[in-house]
């Protein structure tokens, strides 16, 4: 350390004979110098290779600018080894030619006193010897100048500006601007962070030193002045006379006849309920009866991907099949930022868009795809019929498919030995679809021919909706309207007494919500089946059912709502809608007998048998709430925040210019979950930016319960279908928070990795009593299938 010049060096007995420097004999502490020559060195260097002694420094000794190399014998072992080598021609002049010393240096300047003295001192002349040019030698200081130089390594950026053509030679006119006429008189060009360029840190030096806190503190004791108590230790007894005198007195009878009722309440009340029982104790007293904390976990169950129709896309929604077990349906789209999506001139076309079916018994092979005209943003069943599939678009279109061809394909991926048995609201929603059966081709059918082939069917669509009047903007989220009510184009509500769902509702960021109805057509004769198969032949695709090809590209919207506000031009962009006769309960066994005495024809398609009744005869529905909640995002014309909106349709005023009856903003960002609770109509989950909030219908105030702030963003969330106080939470970092109210309010009770990006769906299932299933998806293009556990699984007595 302090010497770079001298590189310390091990000489063997076999090196000491070769360079004449044996230890004791040619050096020796008083004479431990050796030059040697550089020529010799590098012809050892040649001869013995990686054995000589000089080959730890071989690049020293060739970049040598001189011809001699001094090694030093270093008997006391001072840089470790018993010899160095010094690397540079200064240092090899200091060490063969020390400088004098300060002694020396006195005891010349004394012998020149003295000789002054004497009068023997001379003066000395030295003749004039021209400066000889001699070559220059390098000793090392161009490398410091190279170290020390600052050299450009990144790549620079380069900037063209440009201008219009028909202002080139154009005459430039700058003028000046007082500070003065500026507000504050002060012009300033503040910095701002792009979010577009961020850039992730990923190591930092911090420096952090502790210390004691110190703090001084005093106290004094609280003086109180004294008093004097006294206590009765003896009970004060009444004499008979001025007990029979109390018991007599008009006083104690007023008492009594002002006490007398609301005593006989309470004595009701304690016989009714304990008073001294612990609520909050009874909330929690179910936990596991070991006594120690519950496990609370996620456990893996399977995973799919398709590395032909998934691979570097996002999963955009995922719905399990209502009524066959194992079976899960996924859209996937382009990662594409929000303003990629609204241009969608930007999207490659070379990636086809398909809905997936997936199976548990087959994780690597789908089942079923449907062909898409555009990238699906969400879809749901239809629970009337789970045949029936309506899609979103991101061109805002809506879609709908008929797979009834392939429902038998659906039900036999389940193996005899896998198969579990259905629940019994599963069992009865089969002999509802067993009597709303549509028609079947005659003929072998698609699914018969294309099992020999290892590529799933392709079902392509049935209905597209008319461009002109579908939304501008990407279709963010869509549900069926309940089976018992349905609206008309003045936005009454009556009731539907076919019982089956025709009725759809759809929102986008176009400020825009629609209402979709399936009209309804014509029950036609039944034609030989000579005729039906020239029709079939001819006219009918061979992959598409003839359902609903009456709406292809003409289906128009029954009502359209506007969410603006006519007198401040504002405008709202719905992301998510939530309505409160929402709840998807499939057919009871009381209804399948009202189904049944509707003498429908076999395999004759549910909608054929509808016709569109006369509001004349239709009786309106009084106790059906018309309100409902609206997620909004960021406008990006008036920088609006993230709205929680509720609207009303039942009102007189026309549907497109609607007002919103109350509006909340709680969320920093946009909205991405608007959900029910499956347990409480009125209870609703909203989940946005950093937090979420519970709203209960009813409470103008605002949210019931608002969580604080986190660290991440959330990006999905999904109540718990069996316990009413649990709810998940995805986040963009790949993990899932479990919200557990019963236990905590202020943060998780339990949160899990599982996936390396972003969650963008979370859907959950219930198969079983004991089993349920919960569906992630993520950022790329991986469906999670997590088993919940039994803790989170099984409702605590009283949830």
């Amino acid at each position: 350390v302090g010497h770079p010049e001298i590189f310390p060096l091990v000489f063997t007995t076999k090196t000491q004979e070769i360079f004449d420097c044996r230890v004791l004999e040619d050096v020796t502490e008083e004479n431990c110098f050796k030059l040697i020559k550089k020529q010799d060195i590098i012809q050892d260097l040649k001869t013995r290779a990686a054995i000589s002694d000089f080959h730890p420094v071989k690049k020293v000794v060739l970049e040598y600018p001189g011809e001699e190399l001094l090694v030093v014998f270093d008997a006391k072992f001072q840089y470790g080894q018993n010899f160095y080598l010094v690397a540079s021609e200064e240092a090899k002049e200091n060490l063969l030619k020390p400088p004098e010393t300060t002694e020396e240096k006195e005891e010349e300047e004394k012998e020149e006193e003295k000789e002054e003295e004497n009068g023997e001192a001379t003066l000395e002349v030295h003749p004039y010897k021209p400066p000889v040019h001699k070559p220059w030698v390098s000793l090392g200081s161009e490398k410091e100048v190279e170290e020390e130089s600052v050299k450009a390594t990144v790549a620079k950026i380069k900037y063209m500006i440009s201008r219009i053509r028909r202002k080139f030679g154009a005459p430039i006119t700058f003028t000046d601007k007082n500070a003065s006429h500026v507000k504050d008189s002060y012009v300033e060009c503040t910095s701002y962070q792009d979010k577009a360029f961020s850039i992730r840190m990923l190591e930092k030096n911090v420096g952090i030193q502790m210390v004691p806190k110190v703090r001084e503190a005093s106290t004094q004791t609280k003086w109180t002045y004294p008093k004097n108590a006294a206590t009765q230790y003896f009970p004060r007894q009444l004499s008979n006379e001025e007990k029979e005198e109390s018991l007599s007195s008009e006083k104690l009878k007023e008492f009594f006849t002002s006490v007398h009722l609301r005593m006989e309440i309470a004595l009701q009340q304690n016989e009714i309920m304990n008073a001294f029982f612990d609520d909050w104790k009874a909330l929690a007293e179910d936990e596991s009866s070991s006594g120690g904390k519950p496990d609370v976990y996620l456990k893996a169950y399977q995973s799919f991907t398709d590395l032909l129709y998934l691979k570097d896309r996002t999963i955009s929604c995922v719905c399990w099949h209502p009524t066959i077990y194992g079976i899960i349906a996924v859209s996937a789209g382009d990662q594409l930022y929000y303003e990629e999506q609204v241009n969608l001139s930007e999207k490659s076309l070379l990636q086809q868009s398909v809905i997936l079916f997936w199976s548990f018994f087959d994780p690597i092979h789908p089942q079923l795809m449907l062909e898409c005209p555009e990238d699906i943003y969400c879809f749901q069943f239809s629970p009337s019929d789970p045949n029936i599939i309506a899609g979103g678009c991101i061109n805002g279109q809506v879609v709908l498919w008929d797979i009834s061809q392939h429902e038998e394909k659906l039900q036999n991926a389940k193996t005899d030995d896998d198969a579990m048995k259905m629940t019994a609201v599963n069992t009865v929603n089969a002999s509802v679809l067993n009597v709303l059966q549509y028609n079947c081709m005659p003929g072998p059918s698609l699914m018969q021919v294309q099992d020999s082939s290892t590529e799933p069917p392709l079902v392509r669509y049935c209905a597209v909706s008319s461009i002109q009047y579908s939304h501008k903007t990407p279709v963010t989220d869509i549900y069926w309207l309940p089976d018992y009510s349905e609206d008309n184009q003045t936005g009454a509500t009556f009731e539907n007494r076919a019982g089956v769902r025709v009725q759809l509702v759809t929102c986008s960021p176009d400020s825009s919500i629609l209402f979709w109805d399936i009209p309804a057509t014509k029950v036609l004769e039944q034609p030989s089946s000579e005729k039906m198969r020239e029709e079939e032949i001819f006219d009918m695709p061979l992959d598409v059912p003839d359902t609903l090809n009456h709406l292809d590209l003409c289906w128009k919207p029954l009502i359209k709502i506007n969410l603006c506000e006519s007198d401040t031009n504002t405008e709202y962009s719905p992301v998510r809608i939530s309505l409160r006769e929402l709840h998807y309960h499939y057919k009871t066994s009381e209804k399948v007998q009202s189904l049944n005495t509707l003498e429908v024809p076999a395999k004759e398609s549910p909608y054929t048998e509808m016709s569109t009744p006369s509001s004349k005869n239709l009786k309106a529905l009084q106790n059906i709430s018309t309100s409902f909640f609206v997620g909004t995002e960021v406008s990006e014309n008036n920088r609006l925040p993230k709205k929680m909106l509720i609207q009303d349709i039942q009102k007189t005023e026309p549907l497109n210019n609607r007002k919103h009856t109350q509006k909340y903003t709680t969320h920093t960002e946009t909205i991405n979950t608007l959900q029910r609770s499956p347990f409480f109509k009125d209870i609703v989950l909203s989940i946005g930016g950093r937090n979420f909030a519970i709203w209960k219908e009813g409470v103008t105030t605002g949210p019931i319960l608002q969580s604080s702030c986190s660290a991440g963003r959330y990006t999905a969330g999904q109540w718990s279908l069996t316990r009413p106080g649990v709810f998940f939470i995805g986040r963009d970092n790949g993990n899932i928070d479990i919200w557990d109210l019963l236990k905590k309010t202020y943060e998780p009770s339990h949160f899990q990795n599982i996936s390396e990006s972003r969650i963008t769906f979370i859907s959950p299932c219930t198969a079983s009593r004991m089993l349920t299933h919960l569906a992630v998806s993520d950022d790329l293009g991986v469906l999670h299938v997590l088993e919940i556990c039994q803790t989170l699984s099984e409702a605590l007595r009283n949830e």
